[in-house]
Formats: structure tokens, C-alpha cells, sequence
């Protein structure tokens, strides 16, 4: 029997299922290698999204502690000026001005200046006529000429009884009696010259001079007036007025009222000047007489004398001018921004920068420029301090560190003027807060 077939039959049988087998497990394989590359990329997703949360963390916790440190911007104190002015009113006074009241009452018989007139000392201002006290020097020569003859009279009596002295004809009594009559007639004679003479002086009072070199300034009297010595015009009710007022204008006296935040650089050597709106562009050259070394209680200020030269006499007195003064600074003052001022319940304070982190300094500040103030005493020039500090900076707190907004910068920079104004003060307005 032919098996033949059979066998053929089994081993494409058994090849059929080697086959199967084998594609069986290629399929097999293939899920398994399917399945480890989505696990794979699953994994690596899961990683990717897990570093990159973590770096978002990292960047937003980075953020996040730069937003919460505040961001300064700095600047630097600048040296203050060697010298700095100071404009003040000042009142224009004459260098010398006399009230010139009469003297001797009677009547204005003529003037002979009026208001404005130049005059020299010992001119003739105007006379006066005194009919009373005419009478009165009349009357007095003929007392002092009775006197005389009394006192005549008294000496020859005197005489004959000295003679009659050592003799029983008289007792020395009588004769002591007549010579102290002799010396009493001789004071009597002497008090009437003396009164003679007192008429003779009033009577030079008729005339009225000007006691110097000078200008008429005002004239208060007119012919036919009635004047008493007791000063004035006798319709004035009872008011003193000068008849005459005269002023020595070639020299003048300036007086200004110098606030005490200024009155420690008012000191000889300090040079002034002073310019009047009716000479635009034109100055005078003023010189440091004297200050009254006290303040006023009301103004606080110190009444400061300055001399200015008139030869021209172009400048009047009672004139309104403005002094400028070049006054020194000390050399240890620096100017900082007015911004950068802390306000704080214990006094003035400013925000420096040390290695990164806030040190509050105690200042103590002088005159208030406006945009910018002197420190006296606190700061050098070396020092950084934050330009524009918020009020809620605390001491050792960190901050960053910016470039300054050109507004800060420009603050930091800016200069003292050359001319600051008499209502300069001390800071005591609370800055704007930075944000």
C-alpha cells in the first residue's frame, strides 16, 4: 500500500500550522512592540509634562519674588554751591534826616526852600517873627541895667562902711551886713546877664537852618503861620509836626528783614546788591553795615543795615528795592531731591542702598529749594539713596536695584538756583509716594 499521500498530506499539514504559528506570534510580537512604544511615549509625555510644570514653577516662584521686591530707582547727593543768593525787600533811607520843629513861638514871616531844594549846612530855611519875645529881650536888658546900678550903689555903700570899721561910729555888724549886700546886688547883676542871654540865644531860633548837607524832603509850614516852641504848627490841635524835614541823600541806609534760617551767613565780607524798578538793567553796589543781632518775635526776622553810595542823588529815599545777596554755603551740605524725603513720625528720613538691601537714615535738612532740599547733616556725597521711596519701606528690606525714569534722574541732577526767593523754608510738605 501506497502511503505516499498521506504522508505528503501530514507534512503540509504540519507545515500549515508551523506556519500559522509562526505568523501567530509575529503578530504577538508586533502587539508587544506596539504597546511598549505607546508606553514609552506615554511615559515620555508624562515626564516632558511633569518637568515642564516644575520649570513653570520655578519661573513663576522666580517671578513672583521679583514683583514682590519692590524696584528702586537711585540717586546721588550733589555737592551744594560755594556761595548761593538770596533776593529780600529792602527800604531805602536817607543817611542822616533831621525833623526840624520851631523852636520860638511867633509868626512864619518867610520861607525861603521849598520841597526838593538842595541845601548846605547854616543855610536859611525860613524866619520867624516873635514880637513877644522881642519884648521879652527888651524887658530883660533893662532889668540887667537896673541890676548894674543897684550893684554900683551896693559897692560904694559897702565901701564907706569898711572905712568906718575899727570905729566906735559903727559895729562891725553893720559893716559885714552892707558888704554881703555888695556881693548879693553882684549875683543879681549876674542872673540878669544870664537871662539877657537866654532871650539872645531864643532869639537865633528866629531864623531856621539846616543842621547839614541835604535835600528838603518835606515842608509843612507856610507864611503868616502861628508856631509855638513847644514844636509845631499851633493850628495842629495839639499834633507836633516838624515845620521842615531834611535829608542827607549822597550816602544811603538800606535796612532788610533777613529770615533767621539765613541771618548765620550775614557776616562782613558778605557782598550785596541792589536794583529799583525805575532803573531797569542798572545795579548798586551795597556794603554790610550792621545787623541788629536779635530777631523780630513776630517775623523771626533780624534787621540787617546796608550802605549804598548816591553821589548822583538819582536814588530817593523811601524808595522800595530789592537786595540780592551772595551768601556762602558750608562746604559739608549736599543737595538731594525733595521726593527723596521720608516723612516719618520721628523726623526726616532718607532710604540708602547697602549691598542690596534698605538702610534709613536719619537726616536734618535746611532750606527747601522746592524741587530739591540741603541736607546738613546725615549724608555724603558717596552715598546712593532711592529717589522717589515709597512710605511703606522698612529698614534691611531687599530691593532692586533700576536705571532712574528720566523724571528721577532729572531731580537727582537738578541744580540750585542762583536766586532764591525770601519765602523760601524748611520742607514740611509730604512728598508724593511712589508705587
Amino acid at each position: 500500500m501506497d502511503h505516499t499521500p498521506q504522508i505528503e498530506a501530514e507534512r503540509n499539514s504540519r507545515e500549515f500550522h508551523e506556519d500559522s504559528s509562526r505568523r501567530r506570534t509575529g503578530r504577538h510580537r508586533k502587539r508587544w512592540l506596539l504597546a511598549g512604544i505607546a508606553a514609552l511615549v506615554v511615559a515620555a509625555v508624562v515626564t516632558w509634562g511633569v518637568i515642564e510644570r516644575q520649570s513653570n514653577v520655578a519661573r513663576l516662584t522666580t517671578v513672583a519674588r521679583q514683583q514682590a521686591t519692590p524696584k528702586v530707582a537711585l540717586v546721588s547727593p550733589k555737592p551744594g554751591p560755594t556761595t548761593r543768593g538770596l533776593t529780600l525787600p529792602g527800604d531805602v533811607n536817607p543817611w542822616y534826616q533831621a525833623d526840624i520843629y520851631a523852636q520860638v513861638s511867633g509868626y512864619v514871616k518867610a520861607w525861603y526852600k521849598d520841597y526838593g531844594a538842595t541845601v548846605h549846612k547854616g543855610e536859611l530855611l525860613a524866619t520867624i517873627s516873635t514880637p513877644d519875645l522881642d519884648q521879652q529881650l527888651l524887658q530883660a536888658r533893662a532889668q540887667l541895667q537896673v541890676a548894674k546900678e543897684k550893684y554900683a550903689l551896693a559897692v560904694v555903700t559897702a565901701n564907706r562902711w569898711k572905712k568906718l570899721a575899727g570905729t566906735d561910729a559903727v559895729s562891725q555888724q553893720t559893716v559885714d551886713v552892707n558888704v554881703a549886700s555888695a556881693k548879693a546886688e553882684q549875683a543879681a547883676v549876674q542872673a540878669a546877664e544870664d537871662n539877657v542871654e537866654r532871650y539872645k540865644a531864643q532869639e537865633q531860633f528866629k531864623q531856621i537852618v539846616a543842621p547839614f548837607d541835604g535835600v528838603v524832603t518835606a515842608r509843612h509850614t507856610d507864611i503868616g503861620n502861628y508856631v509855638v516852641a513847644t514844636g509845631g504848627n499851633a493850628e495842629r490841635r495839639g499834633k507836633v509836626e516838624a515845620l521842615f524835614s531834611v535829608a542827607e541823600v549822597d550816602k544811603l541806609r538800606i535796612f532788610v528783614s533777613v529770615p533767621q534760617d539765613y541771618s548765620q551767613y550775614i557776616k562782613p565780607g558778605v557782598t550785596a546788591t541792589m536794583t529799583l524798578s525805575q532803573f531797569p538793567g542798572q545795579t548798586f553796589e551795597a556794603r554790610l553795615l550792621t545787623t541788629a543781632r536779635a530777631f523780630n518775635m513776630t517775623s523771626r526776622t533780624v534787621l540787617v543795615e546796608l550802605e549804598v553810595d548816591n553821589p548822583k542823588l538819582e536814588i530817593w529815599p523811601g524808595a522800595y528795592g530789592e537786595v540780592h545777596f551772595n551768601l556762602p554755603t558750608p562746604p559739608n551740605i549736599v543737595i538731594i531731591p525733595e521726593q527723596s524725603l521720608l516723612f516719618r513720625s520721628h523726623g526726616l528720613q532718607v532710604a540708602l542702598v547697602k549691598d542690596g538691601k534698605i538702610h534709613l537714615q536719619d537726616v536734618t535738612v535746611g532750606l527747601n529749594f522746592g524741587t530739591t532740599v540741603q541736607v546738613t547733616q546725615g549724608l555724603t556725597l558717596s552715598d546712593r539713596l532711592i529717589a522717589n521711596p515709597s512710605e511703606g519701606l522698612l529698614d534691611g528690606q531687599p530691593v532692586q536695584v533700576v536705571d532712574a525714569p528720566p523724571q528721577n534722574s532729572n531731580l537727582g541732577n537738578t541744580a540750585v538756583g542762583e536766586d532764591d526767593q525770601a519765602s523760601h523754608k524748611k520742607s514740611g510738605s509730604t512728598p508724593p509716594e511712589s508705587h
